[in-house]
């Protein structure tokens, strides 16, 4: 039975609502305190200040004393940031002052047995000029060398390895070519030595007569090959006949000099 008064106390406990007015009319209270507290002390913290710094009080005198009336410029040298170099750089060095001659002592006593030293002049030297050789106008007789080139008589006008007379030679030039072509293409040089030198020449003499045959086909000067005199003298004698010599052409024959080259 006091099993079942407890368990009906303890639900009217559970049941009754707990009192919510007097805490929430105390915490009501303790928030108005508060905000009442911060109003009164900023009204009266600005009432202090403003009688502190806003006073009718008379202000005093400020004295100021001016350095220097000039503003420091900067400094035209770099700030050295090697804590060891010094603030006073050295400047390079003066250059050396030419050396004063020494006034001689006049009235020094020379010193017997010394010999004094003689002052060495310094010219100045000139570089040489360029010589020009000076011309030797003197004729020179009997002293130039004779030439290696054979000559027939009244020649003188050579086209290539052919020479004729002037004459024939100034007018009918074209004659002169056909005579190199002809005897160009009768040499056979495969008729020649091949152990003969490069370059070795050999002169022949022959008559062309106004028909275009050939004659007197001979040697003139020899090459030192018998290949190469012998394949030249076969050249022209091959040919046989060469074009008729021109009308305008006085002359009953052409003499010819011709050499063929290895």
């Amino acid at each position: 039975m006091s099993n079942v008064l407890e368990g009906s106390e303890r639900l009217e406990q559970e049941l009754t609502p707990e009192p919510v007015m007097a805490p929430a009319a105390s915490a009501v209270v303790l928030h108005v305190g508060l905000v009442a507290g911060i109003v009164v002390y900023g009204i009266l913290g600005g009432f202090f200040h403003h009688n502190l710094w806003g006073g009718s009080s008379q202000g005093g005198a400020i004295q100021v004393n001016l350095v220097s009336s000039a503003l420091p410029l900067p400094s035209d040298q770099p700030v050295n940031q090697n804590v060891l170099a010094t603030e006073t750089p050295s400047q390079a060095p003066a250059p050396p002052q030419p050396r004063t001659k020494q006034a001689e002592d006049m009235t020094a006593i020379p010193i017997l047995g010394r010999q004094k030293k003689s002052q060495q002049q310094t010219t100045r030297r000139t570089p040489p000029r360029n010589q020009q050789p000076v011309p030797d106008n003197r004729a020179a007789y009997g002293e130039q060398a004779g030439s290696s080139t054979p000559r027939v008589a009244q020649q003188g006008f050579t086209v290539g390895p052919t020479a004729v007379s002037s004459d024939f030679g100034s007018q009918f030039g074209w004659y002169v070519d056909q005579i190199n072509r002809t005897m160009s293409i009768n040499w056979y040089r495969q008729e020649v030595d091949p152990h003969t030198p490069v370059g070795a020449q050999v002169f022949i003499y022959f008559k062309i007569y106004r028909d275009g045959s050939v004659a007197n086909v001979q040697l003139q000067r020899s090459s030192g090959s018998p290949t190469l005199d012998s394949s030249c003298l076969r050249a022209a004698q091959r040919v046989g006949n060469f074009q008729s010599l021109p009308g305008a052409y006085r002359g009953m024959y052409l003499q010819v000099s011709y050499y063929c080259q290895f």
